[in-house]
């Protein structure tokens, strides 16, 4: 199947693509100077993610369009250990320099003064690329399993989230956990998510769905504050634009929620009993543009499948590390509502770790959607650039895996059910993550993808939950 990325026309294309008449990816600093230039920005705004996952930003008023073009075309510095702490950066010599993508830009859909945003990477003062940088690290990783394999891995997320208001007497709303695709007037919060995928494909986002999930909980005292969820599925990118989507997704949708008055939770449990907010990711090996299958002919497991899944499996404890960061997420898991409770894998089995879902088909039989491999372990408190990067090296790591079929065997879910497989529970502890991760380090390591600084502090974190 051809990558549905490329070569497709667009219907109502949003944002600056509209505005500068052409696509994001031959936009220059004139396109963007052309924007002040004709009023539609005022403020610049650099923006980032940090060592602790979350955006970060950087605002500037340019005054003329000499300064407007070096912050475009150069970046700015900032202070590297107070972005990064922990991770190696010396406080003595801690700058870095942000380093904008002209092709990310947006306009700020929050901001009072048109501002254009533009997401930046990270370089160290020499112009390297910082090795602690999230966008670092997942570009290195991307780089290094097409090199070893010929791959490259594209992916999305499937970004979970209640939304929370007081409940009045006109509110007519459902029953516990049991939301799933409801329709207003039983839920409040369908106005906010659908002016969510309008702003995302403003911003430039691969949107591919919302819709309201199973989670309900009904008011209590003392807050009184109704509680149900959603979800807004993303389209497949590459990973590093995937794993920026995931928190643009979720600014937009936090932003959305103070606006009116609401509140908006990706904690991975709200409350013990209910479904938590999951982020499961769908993963697809691609080759020169187009996507490969999951499934050969004769049904049996293609090799990028069999690397992937194969590696997953075995590194998937490892990877709650960065999937799974809240103390919340044991007990989304524990309870095993909505969650996988074993590290084992299954054709449209939700209940596995690694999930093969079905595909959409036209009435001759034809999938008409991509074929994925789905990783439901992480949740809302997820690192998208770590994880995303940690998937990139499993998949290294389960083709280079003596004995794979046997191991694919053991851990298939319809066989461990039988008593004829194997598979461990996934942990139920952050130090049983700590021991995952010091097991797995050289595969995360090999050629500098993490740097070692950033796994030592991780195990002591865990070690010490």
């Amino acid at each position: 199947m051809e990558d549905d990325r490329a070569g497709q026309e667009k219907f109502g294309e949003g944002g600056l693509e509209r505005s500068l008449g052409r696509p994001r990816e031959e936009w220059t600093v004139e396109d963007l100077a052309h924007l002040f230039r004709r009023g539609e920005a005022r403020g610049l705004s650099l923006m980032h993610v940090g060592g602790d996952g979350w955006l970060k930003r950087l605002d500037f008023m340019p005054h003329d369009e000499s300064s407007l073009r070096r912050i475009c075309e150069a970046g700015e510095r900032a202070d590297g250990s107070s972005l990064f702490p922990g991770s190696g950066i010396p406080t003595g010599a801690s700058d870095i320099v942000l380093r904008p993508r002209i092709e990310s830009g947006f306009l700020d859909p929050f901001s009072a003064v048109p501002t254009l945003v533009l997401m930046c990477g990270h370089s160290g003062p020499a112009g390297e690329p910082l090795p602690q940088s999230p966008d670092t690290i997942v570009r290195r990783a991307m780089d290094r399993l097409r090199a070893q394999t010929g791959v490259e891995l594209l992916a999305l997320g499937e970004v979970e989230y209640f939304l929370g208001k007081r409940r009045d007497e006109s509110d007519i709303y459902g029953a516990d956990d049991r939301g799933y695709h409801s329709v207003s007037p039983f839920v409040f919060g369908e106005p906010l998510r659908r002016r969510a995928l309008e702003l995302l494909v403003d911003l430039g986002l691969n949107v591919k769905y919302g819709h309201s999930e199973v989670g309900y909980i009904e008011a209590r005292e003392p807050d009184g504050v109704i509680w149900e969820q959603h979800e807004i599925e993303l389209g497949l990118d590459t990973l590093p634009r995937a794993a920026e989507a995931i928190l643009l997704t979720q600014w937009v949708l936090r932003n959305l929620a103070h606006q009116n008055g609401m509140r908006c939770s990706t904690d991975p449990i709200m409350a013990e009993g209910h479904a938590g907010n999951g982020l499961h990711f769908h993963l697809a090996p691609s080759r020169d543009g187009a996507l490969m299958p999951i499934r050969e002919p004769g049904e049996t497991l293609s090799d990028p499948a069999r690397w992937l899944i194969g590696g997953l499996v075995q590194t998937g404890a490892a990877l709650m590390a960065f999937g799974n960061r809240a103390p919340g997420s044991l007990t989304r898991l524990t309870q095993a509502k909505e969650a996988p409770n074993r590290i084992t894998w299954g054709e449209f089995d939700r209940s596995a770790l690694i999930r093969l879902p079905a595909q959409a088909m036209d009435t001759a039989g034809k999938a008409v959607s991509p074929a994925t491999i789905e990783f439901r372990l992480p949740d809302g408190s997820v690192f998208p650039h770590l994880l995303l990067a940690g998937a990139a090296l499993a998949m290294i790591k389960g083709a280079q895996t003596e004995g794979l079929d046997e191991l694919l065997e053991a851990t298939q879910a319809s066989n461990v059910k039988d008593g004829e497989g194997r598979a461990a529970p996934v942990p139920w502890s952050f130090r049983e993550v700590a021991v995952a991760v010091a097991a797995h380090r050289e595969a995360f390591e090999t050629d500098g993808v993490f740097p070692p600084a950033l796994l030592d502090r991780l195990v002591s974190d865990l070690s010490h939950i």
